[in-house]
C-alpha cells in the first residue's frame, strides 16, 4: 500500500476528478509520477523506462515500458482531493481514453516541447471535446535540445483548434533549460536539483527575461480579454490586473471551454509539475451532482481479479450516495445487485471505503452470477456489471448516457492448443471481453473458428498474452486479418415475403424496405416509417431483429455492413397467420434485396499516419509509402527531421515497422491510427468477393 493514502472528507467543490493524456512518448505518466511523489502518495520516484512506475503495474506494462490501462488513484493537494487517472498513449488503447473522459471532469493534455501536436495529441483532444472536457496544458520536455514552447501552442491553435493561454514562459531552453516565469504572478520559479524537485525557488523575473515576460503577459490578458466579457472591462480600466482577478477570468473562460491554460516544464527532470497541480486547483472544474438525490452512477471500467475470482467495477457517482450493503439497481441490465464492498484505488493497491458520494470515484468489488456450462461449473462473465451501466436507486430508475465504443479494424482466429484448454479460453474471451468493450470476440461464419479484433497488432498482442500468464490458456492465433466493412452508394428498396402455410401455426410476413447511404462513420441505423394498420408494432423489432443478422453478414464479400440507413416502409399482416418469426425472415430478405440493388461496395479501414524521418532518409520513406497506396496529406519540418503525415490502407501496412527501419537505418519512427473507412479497390473488391465464393 502506497503511503499517505488515507484522504479526507471534502467537499464537492474540493474535488477534482482529472485525467492525464498524451500521444505516447510525450511524458505522460512520468509526470503522473511526479504528481504522486510531490503529493506524498508514493516516497520514491520509479521511471517508465525501468518498468518502475506506481500507475504502470502490470508485467506488460513494466516490460514494454508503455501504459497499457488506464490506473486510477487518489491524492491530496491545497485541501483538495484529486482523483487522477493516467491514460495510454498508444493508439490501440484509446478506448481507456475514451471511458476514462466519460466520467472526468477536467483533464491535463501533455504535449512534447520538441515533437509538438502529434497524432494520438488530437485523437485524445477530439475525445475530451466528444464529452466537453475542461482542459489544461503541459508542454513537457523544455529540457530537450529542440524544444519550442512557442511552436506548441501556434501548433495547437492549428491542429486542434484549441485557444491556448500561455502562463508561463520557460527559463532557456534545451540544457539550458532553468526554471519557469509565472505570468500571471510575474515571478519567476526554479527547482533544486538535490532534493529531485521538492524545493524550490520563486523571486524576481532575471533581467534578461524581463522584456518577454511583460510581452507574454499583455497577450495572456489581451487573450482572456477576448472571451471574458467580466474581465474586459478590468483590463480596459486597470493598467495592472491583479494576479487573482487574472485567475478568476481564466478559471471562468477555461470551463466554459473558451480557452486552455497552457503550462511548461520537464517532468523526467522535476521542474513545472508544482505549477501543473495548482493548476488543476485552480482552473479545473470541481464535479457536479447532489448527495442528497437518489442515487445515479455509471460504471465505466471493469477488471477481472484473477486470484479471487471476482470482479472489480469501477464506478463514478454522480448523485446520492452508493454505500456497503446497498441493494442498486442496475438499469442497463435490468436486475437488483448487492454491494458488498467498495475501495478507493491507488494504481492496483486497494482502500476500503464505506461509500462513495456524488461527485467521487471508486470500486465495487464482488462477482458476477455464476452459471453453468458444458464440462462443469464457470463464471458468466457476459452477465457481470459491464461498462457502461448505470447504477442507481431502485425506487428512482435512470439510465446515464454511456460512451463512445471504437470498431475493432483488426482480427485473427484463435483455437486453444489442447481440448482441456477449449472451457478455460471460452471464459477467459468472455472475462476479456466484458473488461474492454473495443475487443470484440466472435464466430467465422464459413469455418466456425472463434474470431478476436481489436484496435490494432498490439492491443491483440497483448491479450493472447494476457491469456496465456493470467488465466493460463495455451491458444494457437492465426494471420491478422483486416476488418472489411460493406456498404451501399445508391438507395433503392425491396419486398420481402415469407409464407409457410404447412406447419401449425403458419408464419407469414411481409415488409417493404428502403435503403439509403450514409455519411462515412455514420454506422448502421433501422428506422420505422410504416403504419401499424400495415404492420403491427409488435412486429416492427422482429423485422428490426432480422435486418441486424442480414447486416453483420454482408451481400458482397460477407463483412458486416455499415454507413446506411434501412427503413421499414411498408408491408401487410395476417391476422391469424403472421408471426414474429415470419416477419424477421421477410425483414431479412427484404434487405438482401436492396442492399444488393443499391451498389453495394467493400470498404477497407485507413489508417492515419505519421512518419519522423531524418532528412537524409526522407526520399527512401516516401517512396516506400507510395508503394503502399498512401495519400501524403503533408510534411513539416521540425529540427532534424521531416514529419510525414498520409493516410495509408491498414492492409498495406503489414510488416511496415522492419521495412521503416531498413529505409531509415533504424533513425525513424512511427505512430498510427484509424481514420475512417474508404472503398476497396476494384481489384481488390474483385478478389475478395471471390474469396467468399
Amino acid at each position: 500500500m502506497p503511503r499517505g493514502t488515507a484522504t479526507p472528507t471534502v467537499a464537492p467543490g474540493q474535488t477534482r476528478n482529472i485525467g492525464i493524456m498524451a500521444h505516447i512518448d510525450a511524458g505522460k505518466t512520468t509526470t503522473t509520477e511526479r504528481i504522486l511523489f510531490y503529493t506524498g502518495v508514493i516516497s520514491r520516484l520509479g521511471e517508465v523506462d525501468d518498468g518502475a512506475a506506481f500507475t504502470d503495474w502490470m508485467e506488460q506494462e513494466q516490460e514494454r515500458g508503455i501504459s497499457i490501462t488506464a490506473a486510477s488513484t487518489t491524492f491530496t493537494w491545497r485541501a483538495h482531493r484529486v482523483n487522477l487517472i493516467d491514460t495510454p498513449g498508444h493508439v490501440d488503447f484509446t478506448m481507456e481514453v475514451e471511458r476514462s473522459l466519460r466520467v472526468l471532469d477536467g483533464a491535463i493534455a501533455v504535449f512534447s516541447a520538441v515533437e509538438g501536436v502529434q497524432s494520438q495529441s488530437e485523437t485524445v483532444w477530439r475525445q475530451a471535446d466528444r464529452y466537453g472536457v475542461p482542459r489544461i496544458a503541459f508542454v513537457n520536455k523544455c529540457d530537450r535540445e529542440g524544444a519550442e514552447v512557442e511552436s506548441v501552442v501556434r501548433e495547437m491553435q492549428d491542429r486542434l483548434g484549441a485557444r491556448p493561454v500561455l502562463v508561463q514562459l520557460p527559463i532557456g531552453s534545451g540544457a539550458d533549460f532553468a526554471g519557469v516565469i509565472d505570468l500571471v504572478t510575474m515571478t519567476a520559479r526554479v527547482w533544486d536539483d538535490e532534493s529531485l524537485g521538492v524545493r524550490f525557488d520563486d523571486g524576481p523575473i532575471p533581467d534578461e527575461h524581463l522584456a518577454a515576460a511583460r510581452e507574454a503577459r499583455d497577450a495572456m490578458l489581451e487573450t482572456i480579454a477576448l472571451v471574458d466579457d467580466a474581465f474586459m472591462t478590468a483590463f480596459l480600466e486597470e493598467q495592472d490586473v491583479a494576479p487573482a482577478a487574472v485567475k478568476a477570468a481564466l478559471r471562468r473562460a477555461t470551463l466554459a471551454g473558451q480557452a486552455v491554460p497552457t503550462l511548461c516544464g520537464s517532468a523526467l527532470h522535476n521542474q513545472g509539475v508544482h505549477n501543473l497541480l495548482d493548476a488543476v486547483v485552480d482552473y479545473l472544474p470541481g464535479p457536479k451532482g447532489d448527495a442528497r438525490q437518489p442515487l445515479a452512477a455509471l460504471v465505466f471500467k471493469v477488471m477481472s481479479d484473477e486470484a479471487a475470482r471476482t470482479q472489480l467495477t469501477y464506478v463514478r457517482v454522480y448523485n446520492g450516495r452508493l454505500a456497503v450493503g446497498d441493494t442498486v439497481l442496475n438499469a442497463t441490465k435490468g436486475r437488483l445487485e448487492h454491494v458488498g464492498r467498495l475501495v478507493r484505488m491507488y494504481a492496483n493497491h486497494r482502500e476500503d471505503i464505506t461509500e462513495i458520494v456524488a461527485g467521487d470515484i471508486g470500486a465495487i468489488v464482488g462477482g458476477p452470477p455464476v452459471s453453468l456450462r458444458a464440462g462443469g461449473q464457470s463464471l458468466d462473465w457476459r452477465h457481470a456489471t459491464g461498462t457502461g451501466d448505470t447504477l442507481c436507486d431502485p425506487t428512482a430508475p435512470i439510465v446515464l448516457d454511456a460512451m463512445h465504443v471504437p470498431e475493432p479494424v483488426l482480427g485473427v482466429t484463435i483455437e486453444p492448443a489442447t481440448e482441456a484448454d477449449l472451457a478455460r479460453l471460452r471464459d477467459a474471451l468472455d472475462r476479456l471481453s466484458v473488461e474492454d468493450p473495443s475487443f470484440r470476440v466472435g464466430v467465422d461464419g464459413e469455418t466456425g473458428a472463434t474470431t478476436i479484433a481489436g484496435m490494432g497488432e498490439l492491443h491483440l498482442e497483448i491479450l493472447v498474452d494476457r491469456l496465456r500468464r493470467e488465466f493460463g490458456v495455451d491458444a494457437k492465433v492465426g494471420r491478422l486479418q483486416v476488418a472489411y466493412r460493406e456498404t451501399i452508394t445508391q438507395p433503392a428498396r425491396a419486398e420481402g415475403r415469407h409464407v409457410l402455410t404447412g406447419s401449425t401455426p403458419a408464419h407469414m410476413g411481409h415488409v417493404v424496405l428502403a435503403v439509403e447511404p450514409a455519411a462515412r462513420g455514420a454506422g448502421y441505423r433501422f428506422e420505422t416509417q410504416v403504419s401499424n394498420d400495415d404492420v403491427p408494432a409488435e412486429y416492427h423489432p422482429a423485422v428490426e431483429e432480422g435486418v441486424a443478422e442480414a447486416v453483420g453478414k454482408g451481400v458482397l464479400a460477407g463483412f458486416p455492413m455499415t454507413d446506411l440507413t434501412v427503413a421499414l416502409v411498408g408491408g401487410s399482416h395476417h391476422v391469424v397467420d403472421s408471426s414474429a418469426r415470419g416477419f424477421k425472415l421477410a425483414g431479412t430478405r427484404a434487405f438482401r434485396d436492396a442492399a444488393s440493388a443499391a451498389a453495394p461496395t467493400v470498404l477497407e479501414p485507413l489508417m492515419e499516419l505519421e512518419v519522423r524521418a531524418p532528412d537524409e532518409h526522407l526520399g527512401d520513406v516516401l517512396g516506400d509509402l507510395l508503394a503502399r497506396r498512401a495519400r501524403i496529406a503533408g510534411m513539416q519540418a521540425r529540427p532534424g527531421v521531416q514529419v510525414v503525415n498520409a493516410a495509408v490502407p491498414l492492409a498495406e501496412m503489414v510488416g511496415y515497422a522492419t521495412a521503416l527501419r531498413s529505409s531509415s537505418r533504424g533513425r525513424a519512427t512511427y505512430s498510427m491510427q484509424f481514420k475512417e473507412y474508404g472503398e476497396v479497390p476494384h481489384a481488390t473488391r474483385e478478389r475478395l468477393i471471390a474469396r467468399r465464393a
